[in-house]
């Protein structure tokens, strides 16, 4: 049987990561690798520290022990841990989304998407003001900006409302903006943190859709932290289950779905019942084949 895509050519590997607040152990002993191209899901009940892990890879935690390995297409390859989370965002291209949306919701839609490409615009102006007299490696930098915030509000069906302020936007809308915001960075990795919470079905769809296309035109790999079962398993090539800091799990929508660990996790059993949770899970197999 042929190792799956996350073995052959992982973008990201979390090596033994653990981490501790005192006396509590968020995260212990952690590895997991997320492939190149692919859609990782990461899952687990409240409070099993996926939200720990996510603040980890980009920087907002240094983790107690352990690697977090990020290697680019061309072979160049960042230890997460060692950087600040500026230059994770900057250097080794890892983009975030929030649970709670994070928009400048003052700005317009099109400004959203400008101030995410600040950083070469100011490179382009020499970091002072060229860019205010016409230097022409500004005016080609801000052509490419607009540009592209032109395409990513295509890509979410937002051209008509680009002079909108972004807090104007129904809820759905201004969760792609975010989205499309952080994938005006280019990014390698983008971690979504429950990108469907608070969606209706409709939303929710429309959301499904935009990471899979993110995923086949962008070629961006993508890490997600998502309650929302019905997205895990549309759209997931690689799912990792979390309880309480430990990974229980590991492998394809189908197979985590079949795991009776991750059944008995979600159901709230102790380490104990598993075996009668495995049980059950057989007999009604045995009953749908029947």
């Amino acid at each position: 049987m042929p190792a799956p895509s996350w073995e052959k050519d992982p973008v990201l590997s979390v090596e033994h990561v653990t981490m501790r607040f005192g006396g509590l152990v968020a995260v212990n002993d952690l590895s997991f690798a997320a492939g190149r191209g692919d859609i990782t899901a990461l899952i687990g009940p409240n409070g099993a520290g996926k939200t720990t892990v996510f603040n980890c890879i980009t920087g907002f935690y240094k983790p107690t022990q352990g690697m977090l390995r990020l290697q680019h297409g061309d072979g160049s390859t960042h230890l997460l841990e060692r950087m600040a989370d500026f230059k994770i965002s900057a250097t080794a291209k890892v983009a975030r989304t929030f649970q709670n949306i994070r928009l400048f919701s003052g700005m317009t839609v099109l400004e959203n998407l400008l101030v995410a490409q600040h950083n070469p615009l100011m490179i382009a102006s020499g970091m002072t003001v060229l860019g205010l007299i016409g230097f022409p490696a500004y005016k080609k930098a801000e052509k490419r900006s607009i540009e592209k915030a032109k395409y990513w509000l295509d890509k979410i069906n937002l051209t008509d409302r680009a002079d909108d302020p972004a807090g104007d936007l129904p809820y759905g809308a201004q969760r792609r903006l975010e989205i499309a915001r952080a994938m005006c960075t280019s990014p390698e990795l983008l971690c979504l943190d429950e990108p469907a919470a608070g969606l209706n079905p409709r939303e929710s769809g429309e959301l499904n859709q935009l990471l899979l296309d993110i995923r086949k035109t962008e070629g961006t790999s993508l890490l997600l932290i998502e309650h929302d079962m019905s997205v895990v398993m549309e759209i997931s090539d690689h799912v990792v289950v979390l309880e309480y800091g430990i990974k229980i799990s590991d492998g394809t929508p189908a197979e985590v779905k079949a795991d009776p660990r991750v059944i008995a996790a979600y159901l709230g059993v102790d380490d104990d019942e598993v075996a009668e949770v495995e049980e059950a899970l057989d007999v009604v197999v045995e009953e749908a084949r029947q």
